[in-house]
């Protein structure tokens, strides 16, 4: 709207003078002023004058106190307009005041700053913000839905494998289910295998029962010992399933376990001696099964390789083909017998009734092999100067794996005596010497890398242990015979200690095997019996 000041049908005028257009008012007396009459009017002492610009009259407050008065002043402290009585009578005496148009211009000049400030300044970048809104909305419902995309996919993940463990799990027990199917399959053709046998023998003990032939009936020898305990018995403990609560923190963890499956057997409480084996070698060293009722022998002081029956019967003698004597023999999976010979370093194979030499050795001396699961022939060996002991794999005549050294570049077996050293292979293709010298069983992997040694604990009855035989059964345990102690140990595949066999009068026990029905044979090395027993 146009201030009244300036319209033309209404000019304001000074009241003293008529100039029109004054710039001045007395917000007291209520008049308008020039420049020129201002002072004439503040002549006038009579009354009180307060002269503000034209635009400001009648915006100066009254004061709230005394109402014919106008606040000339502020106080900063209180925020408040206050009038000259008010000053006069010390309401606002330690109070900060200013001059209310002073501090009005002031007042005006910060509104103008911020006026601009926030026109060309705050309001534009607001505008702008704005703008940014819809999107950083979008921006931001993008970067969530990452988000929720991220996590479906880690819920996928885990879902994957979650059901790869439990397919594993499912996996585990088809297996153990197949495992333990095998085991009573195993029992099931060891039991149809042996009642053929009693079958047998019943008729043929009849028929002495029936016969008046003294020479036939003085011949017979029991066997029942033999079939009181069933073949292939085993124990089982079932595997369980276990779960437990979801954490979300443990999430693999806490699905669940399954145990495994255990089948164990058992070690008899008494050892028992089925049959002994008068044979006629003058020190039995080394025995080896062909089948569960024929095993072949090697004496130490005899060069001639005999096989024996169960009832001591000699069925079968080879004279060696150097005439020499032997060390150590072992029968392959085909059936054929091996012999290591000492004087000329050869590893010799017995077919039927020919002899072929496989392996001659140069700069090595043999000193006890054995055959593998695979086919392989274990030998170990001492060098000609005595300095150096190896295990080395032979397919065939073809050397594939040689076995001297541990991690820390040292010797795993003795080498520094001429004593005898015999090996076996375990079911988990653990490599196990017997190592007089050294007092120990030295147990590898089939790798070559040493797993552990023992070393005679709990404790022997001379000052050293002498191990002169070792072999394996289908529980993975490792049977020693040791030589001065005249009796056997027997420890785990992890060499844990687990029993002796020493209530069956042996003396100087040497070479050991086991049959399929895990029935041990010990060759006493000084009286040349070759007896065997269930362990």
């Amino acid at each position: 709207m146009e201030d009244p000041m300036y319209s033309l049908q209404d000019v304001i005028r000074c009241d003293l003078c008529e100039t029109p257009v004054p710039p001045k008012h007395c917000d007291i007396c209520h008049i308008h002023l020039c420049e020129d009459c201002v002072e004439e009017h503040l002549s006038d002492q009579s009354k009180e004058h307060y002269i503000v610009p034209f635009k400001m009259r009648g915006s100066i407050p009254k004061c709230q106190k005394h109402s014919t008065k106008v606040c000339r002043q502020l106080c900063t402290k209180c925020n408040s307009p206050i009038c000259l009585s008010c000053v006069a009578l010390g309401d606002h005496i330690h109070h900060q005041k200013e001059d209310i148009l002073k501090w009005y211009e002031t007042k005006k000049e910060l509104i103008q700053t911020d006026l601009e400030d926030l026109e060309k300044s705050i309001y534009p970048k607001y505008l702008e913000a704005a703008k940014t809104i819809p999107a950083q909305r979008e921006d931001i419902n993008k970067h969530y839905q990452k988000l929720t995309t991220a996590l479906d996919k880690q819920g996928e993940a885990l879902h994957t494998e979650i059901d790869t463990i439990i397919q594993g799990m499912k996996s585990d027990i088809d297996d153990m289910d197949a495992q333990h199917i095998a085991a009573i399959d195993q029992q099931e053709v060891a039991i149809n295998r042996t009642i053929p046998e009693i079958t047998q023998i019943i008729l043929d003990l009849k028929r002495l029962l029936d016969t008046s032939d003294v020479c036939l009936v003085s011949k017979f020898t029991s066997r029942t010992k033999e079939f009181r305990i069933l073949p292939a018995q085993f124990q089982v403990s079932l595997p369980t399933f276990t779960s437990q609560e979801i954490n979300t923190e443990q999430i693999h963890q806490q699905i669940g376990s399954l145990s495994e499956l255990t089948i164990t057997y058992p070690l008899l409480d008494e050892p028992r001696i089925l049959t002994d084996i008068q044979t006629e070698c003058r020190s039995l060293v080394s025995v080896s099964c062909l089948s569960e009722s024929e095993l072949w022998t090697c004496g130490y002081n005899d060069n001639i390789l005999r096989l024996y029956n169960l009832q001591g019967e000699l069925l079968k003698s080879v004279h060696t083909k150097s005439g020499d004597v032997q060390w150590d023999i072992a029968v392959t999976r085909s059936g054929d017998l091996v012999y290591a010979n000492y004087s000329d370093r050869s590893i010799n194979l017995v077919s039927g009734t020919q002899i072929q030499t496989l392996i001659t050795l140069r700069g090595w001396t043999p000193r006890g092999l054995c055959s593998t699961s695979s086919g392989d022939l274990l030998v170990i060996m001492d060098s000609d100067d005595w300095k150096q002991a190896k295990v080395v794999r032979y397919s065939g005549s073809t050397e594939k794996q040689s076995i001297q050294w541990d991690d820390q570049g040292e010797p795993l077996f003795s080498s520094d005596s001429p004593f005898r050293k015999c090996l076996d292979e375990n079911r988990n293709s653990d490599i196990c010497v017997a190592d007089y010298e050294k007092h120990a069983v030295v147990v590898v992997s089939a790798a070559g890398k040493l797993r552990f040694r023992y070393t005679g604990p709990p404790s022997t009855y001379s000052e050293y242990f002498k191990p002169t035989g070792i072999t394996t059964d289908s529980r993975g345990n490792i049977l020693i015979s040791d030589f001065l102690d005249h009796r056997i140990r027997i420890i785990d595949q992890d060499g844990l200690f687990l029993r002796f066999i020493h209530n069956c009068g042996l003396h100087r026990p040497s070479g050991l095997c086991v049959d399929s029905r895990d029935n041990l044979f010990v060759a006493e090395n000084v009286t040349g019996t070759e007896r065997r027993g269930i362990w």
